[in-house]
């Protein structure tokens, strides 16, 4: 198993019983099952979380997801501590280590985290990184499946930026044979060494990956449509890069082309009359918040996998998830 989660095929092997184990849980839980309430793998252990940019969605779901597990959350802004300015990002991984049983760091340069996870001693989960998103793509693919138990005919569309959210996306939905489309403007491709990794996951799993420069196209008989915004945080300064993604915007005629039952989903926070339109964003085929809530579940699965993994094995066994 992984030591460290930096991109979501750090845990290709187990991928799948992951996501079923946080739908389980996330059952039990719900229905104040006293066996759920009361599992603590991360019993009397803090758990730093490390922020380098602004958090809504990860920070809530991280805290209260260690609190529901038993842990300490401790939350690190970026001008509370002295990473990468007075100490180096591997001298503080070496501290903490000493200190907590697991590390979350949302950062800028993926360069940082890989480099905070080969000196720490305890796991490392990437909150978000230029490159990577896993845990938003576990928490994507959790919510595809509550929706979408059956995917043998299942196709999950991405419209927009070739960015973090599409990496780990695409090769998770590679990792469970999910066909999957993408949609960028030209010059805006996703990195090749990703979809060189996603395309190897689909050909082992018999699906299709398949990236046009047309949105349409991409979204033809599609039951999951994904948009994120199209200028990221930290490019607010890329005033011309909003015309280049016309076209693109997620809208109802757009979503003509889909499958009559599709399902709209979007990581959040969404620039409304952007990327995607109110009526969209409203429509009671959208599932963002089930997207937002299930942050939390699949991060407690990924953190009591990481952490503690023969707590989490045996929960899988007593849920019926077979590990």
């Amino acid at each position: 198993m992984a030591e460290h989660l930096l991109a979501i095929d750090d845990v290709a092997e187990d991928f799948e019983d992951i996501l079923n184990w946080a739908i389980e849980f996330k059952k039990m839980w719900k229905s104040d099952d006293e066996i759920a309430r009361n599992f603590f793998p991360l019993a009397d252990m803090a758990v730093g979380s490390i922020y380098e940019k602004p958090s809504t969605r990860t920070r809530v779901s991280f805290e209260v997801g260690i609190n529901r597990l038993g842990g300490y959350p401790l939350t690190l802004l970026k001008n509370d501590i002295q990473l990468g300015k007075s100490e180096t990002v591997a001298d503080t991984a070496n501290v903490l280590s000493r200190f907590l049983g697991a590390i979350t760091y949302r950062c800028f340069a993926h360069a940082d985290v890989a480099e905070l996870a080969a000196n720490s001693s305890v796991p490392v989960l990437n909150a978000l990184s230029d490159k990577h998103h896993p845990c938003q793509a576990a928490a994507d693919l959790m919510t595809v499946l509550e929706h979408f138990p059956n995917r043998s005919e299942l196709k999950v569309c991405w419209v927009g930026d070739g960015n973090n959210v599409l990496h780990d996306l695409m090769l998770a939905c590679g990792m469970l044979g999910i066909d999957f489309a993408y949609a960028y403007p030209e010059g805006y491709e996703p990195a090749a060494d990703v979809v060189s990794r996603a395309e190897d996951f689909a050909d082992h799993h018999g699906s299709k990956m398949q990236g046009y420069n047309d949105p349409a196209k991409a979204v033809t008989d599609s039951n999951v449509i994904y948009t994120d915004v199209f200028v990221s945080m930290g490019e607010e300064g890329l005033k011309d890069k909003m015309s280049d993604f016309d076209g693109f915007q997620v809208n109802m005629k757009l979503l003509e082309n889909a499958d009559e039952n599709w399902k709209f989903m979007h990581c959040l926070p969404a620039h409304r009359g952007d990327e995607v339109t109110d009526e969209v964003m409203d429509h009671k085929n959208s599932i963002v918040f089930d997207q937002a809530e299930n942050r939390m579940w699949a991060q407690m699965s990924l953190m009591a996998y990481l952490v503690d993994n023969g707590a989490w094995s045996a929960m899988g066994d007593m849920m019926g998830v077979g590990m």
